[in-house]
């Protein structure tokens, strides 16, 4: 790893990283999430015409007496409950808060911080806020209206909205009881609570099966068929759900054993920072390729943890890595697709992957590989991984 970022000197021992940890404060999660939607807006090319937000809380189990434990009814556990942000794919916010709390207590100023600052970038880009119904908060819902920030959010069903989908609902059974087959049905009405200011479109998904009734209702202020909204749009929301499992159980980010609140705060967006990572891989380097939409557990086994014999001249640093290894194609790819055209010119018919011998079982020549031409037998596969100047090392 020294050799591969080009630093000669010793890197931290642990208990330097574990005095980082306890150094950590306010501003560097202020400052490291500034990384984060950098690196988000600096990953398009041109300005986007829609990005949408998807908020979700989540549990963190705790099995200590860290700063902020405090049991959650729901999860029925001691937790924290960190909150994320997702647009797509990429990660924009890993806030880690107690569970003592709302879930959505703190997202309607995350909202106003993550819109105001993509419109700096893309002035005329769409925003939409989605999330489930922990996140049908008046005041997000007022906001994003008064800020012209479209939402589509969950909403909790009560007595009210079941007395307006009464009559569907029983229709539905009556053709259940007689043909045996589930039933669903989108629709949309008005609807208005108590404390809104004025009635907002209410969208439903009912269904009648063999458990039964099970009603679902969204609000949103967006235009468009109600069936395509809900399955289109509200639904995919889950892709956020399975995002926060690759970071939490592919990336660790629930190892927050530190005492200090603070410090299991810079773990979760060391994380969170891993997570970007592995997803730039993919955008980057993986894409058409068997691994292009592969967990980060996939990729550590299949591309990242693997033996290699490293070399470095004045010119180059060679990795050696077995010539059976089956991603070894994969690798290469990857390493075409994030090579620098600023710093390293289009490689030539020699410059490109080669085998080569493993210096330790005795020298050979450097034999270029054609993409058609079968694969000379050699004992190690090396790929020249930077081929500028020691200067620029």
């Amino acid at each position: 790893m020294q050799t591969a970022v080009g630093v000669d000197l010793e890197m931290a021992s642990a208990p330097t990283l574990c005095r980082l940890e306890k150094w950590a404060d306010r501003a560097t999660a202020w400052r490291l999430h500034q990384v984060l939607v950098d690196q988000f807006i600096a990953s398009f090319k041109v300005a986007p015409e829609e990005l949408v937000l998807d908020f979700d809380a989540t549990d963190n189990p705790l099995h200590g007496q860290q700063e902020g434990r405090f049991f959650h009814g729901y999860y029925d556990s001691y937790c924290y409950l960190p909150l994320y942000v997702f647009c797509g794919q990429q990660l924009l916010c890993a806030y880690l808060r107690p569970s003592r709390i709302d879930g959505a207590k703190h997202a309607a100023a995350i909202l106003k911080l993550l819109v105001r600052r993509l419109r700096q970038e893309w002035p005329n880009v769409r925003i939409i806020f989605r999330g489930d119904s922990g996140f049908c908060r008046q005041r997000i819902i007022n906001w994003c209206e008064r800020a012209g920030v479209h939402y589509i959010v969950g909403l909790a069903r009560n007595a009210r909205l079941e007395a307006q989908v009464e009559y569907a609902q029983l229709a539905m059974q009556q053709l259940y009881e007689q043909t045996g087959h589930k039933q669903r049905l989108v629709g949309e009405f008005s609807y208005a609570a108590q404390s809104w200011p004025h009635e907002r479109r209410v969208i439903t998904r009912l269904e009648w099966g063999e458990l039964g009734c099970n009603p679902r209702f969204i609000v949103t202020n967006l235009d468009g068929g109600a069936q395509t909204l809900y399955d289109a749009l509200y639904c995919q929301r889950g892709e956020a759900e399975n995002r926060i499992k690759e970071a939490q159980v592919g990336l660790f980010a629930t190892r927050t054993s530190c005492h200090v609140m603070r410090s299991n705060q810079l773990r979760m967006l060391l994380a969170a920072l891993g997570y970007v990572l592995i997803e730039r891989l993919r955008a980057l380097a993986l894409q058409g390729t068997a691994l292009a939409s592969a967990q980060v557990d996939t990729l550590r086994i299949k591309l990242l943890k693997v033996a290699a014999v490293i070399t470095r001249n004045t010119r180059r640093i060679r990795l050696y890595l077995a010539s059976h290894w089956p991603s070894a194609d994969i690798f290469a790819h990857a390493m075409r697709q994030l090579r620098s055209p600023e710093l390293h010119p289009a490689p030539g018919p020699r410059d490109d992957t080669k085998m080569v011998r493993n210096p330790s079982r005795g020298g050979g020549n450097c034999q270029p590989i054609s993409p058609t031409a079968p694969r000379a037998p050699s004992n190690a596969f090396a790929w020249h991984l930077l081929s500028a100047p020691a200067a620029r090392e």
